[in-house]
């Protein structure tokens, strides 16, 4: 028995070591409120969509918009809509950004792809007159990047195109019609490129090349792969914002944070003695893992998301004082230290389970993991239920595992 709980004790050293590595070489990911970002605003324009259909057009532009700054890493941005007299507008916030110009670029761009013939035939492509044609942005499957193997255009960025089977039927008629000919590309109504179409392309395949370097192709095919918007949008105000909460708010957080760890500690450590102390050091092993856990996912962290890490200290202390009264009690009647503490772990996992159980579950209800619209959608309250699952879920982990077996290597002995 001493052997396996000898390997269980090593186990959890190096957990811990592993999680004070973490926590030593990778950063948090703060929040808007903690450490700023960028502020926008965006108007659509809803001239050209019936009065019925603009709310599901708003909220369509809403969702590729959060495509897009998904696409382009964004931790927990805030995108709301929201309705200013006759106007429709999305408010975005975007926390840590460094190129605010680059984003604005991506989520402000309405990357309408359209496909268009010529009705003349001059000598240069810009003299030339072109129409549109029925197919879009809409019939794109996906776009990626790729490298030129071309004599002409060796190592240069282009854009694969790869149409729905609806769009290569369309594709394969534009082609066929336009042998010889140019067809030009279409970005938001500027020209892109305007290839000679040298043979009918039937299999729904074709590659964009505009003298792009790499960033500029990954740039266009996030922009691509995101969707089309339905409707036009344009940017009406734009500003970098400073941390909500300010360095010294957050230094008050953490020095409360700190002076509550010390009164608990002092508290078990009173009442306990050597069992409080035992439960303190779980309760450190319990703050390295979740610290640890937060930057490897990584957790961006709001102030709602410290409420729910103090709530799941709060906890992980709670089942603590389960164990270690119910430990005074199997040895008030008179049970050895060693079968008391096991009857101990036993008769109070029932409550622990009950109430971590119901906590866990009302976490999952807040993340809402699949997305289901009756339910919260809200990225701070979202932040708020994965630090507490999170928390619940590793103070089970400290409280059963480590502070368990912490207890029977070290007091068995000195209280058999």
């Amino acid at each position: 028995m001493k052997k396996k709980w000898s390997v269980k004790l090593l186990v959890i050293w190096l957990i811990t070591l592993a999680a004070a590595g973490v926590n030593w070489y990778r950063p948090l990911k703060m929040g808007l409120d903690l450490q700023g970002g960028a502020h926008l605003v965006l108007e659509t324009d809803m001239s050209q969509i019936a009065a019925a259909s603009r709310d599901d057009a708003l909220n369509s532009v809403k969702e590729i918009i959060t495509r897009r700054v998904d696409l382009y890493g964004v931790a927990e941005p805030v995108i709301q809509t929201a309705k200013v007299g006759s106007s429709d507008r999305l408010i975005v916030e975007l926390p840590g950004i460094a190129n605010i110009d680059q984003a604005v670029k991506l989520i402000g761009q309405t990357a309408q792809l359209d496909f268009r013939e010529s009705l003349t035939v001059e000598a240069t492509a810009s003299a030339m007159i072109f129409i549109s044609t029925d197919l879009t942005g809409k019939d794109l499957k996906k776009a990626g990047v790729s490298f030129a193997s071309s004599v002409e255009q060796s190592g240069q960025a282009v854009v694969d195109l790869e149409f729905t089977v609806d769009g290569a039927k369309k594709f394969a008629v534009l082609t066929q019609s336009n042998v010889g000919k140019p067809l030009a590309i279409f970005l938001d109504d500027q020209l892109i490129t305007a290839p000679i179409v040298n043979e009918p392309i039937l299999d729904g395949r074709a590659v964009i090349s505009g003298n792009f370097d790499a960033d500029a192709a990954t740039q266009l095919s996030i922009q691509l792969n995101a969707g089309a918007l339905p409707v036009p949008v344009k940017i009406i105000a734009q500003k970098n914002i400073s941390a909500t909460l300010g360095s010294a708010s957050i230094n008050q957080s953490v020095r409360a944070g700190v002076v509550g760890l010390v009164s608990v500690s002092v508290f078990m450590i009173i009442l306990y003695r050597l069992p409080g102390l035992i439960a303190v050091v779980g309760l450190i092993i319990y703050g390295l893992i979740t610290l640890s856990l937060y930057r490897l996912i990584p957790v961006t962290l709001t102030l709602p998301g410290i409420a729910g890490l103090i709530l799941s200290v709060g906890m992980a202390v709670d089942s603590n004082i389960l164990i270690f009264e119910r430990l005074k009690e199997e040895r008030r009647a008179g049970r050895p230290f060693r079968l008391a503490l096991e009857l101990a772990f036993g008769r109070a996992w029932d409550a622990i389970k009950d109430a971590n159980m119901t906590t866990i579950a009302v976490s999952l209800i807040l993340i809402n993991p699949f997305n289901w619209q009756w339910l919260n959608t809200s990225g701070l309250v979202r932040g708020f239920a994965l630090t507490l699952l999170l928390g619940v879920l590793t103070s089970l982990f400290t409280g059963i595992f480590v502070t368990r077996t912490l207890m029977r290597q070290f007091l068995s002995k000195k209280y058999d």
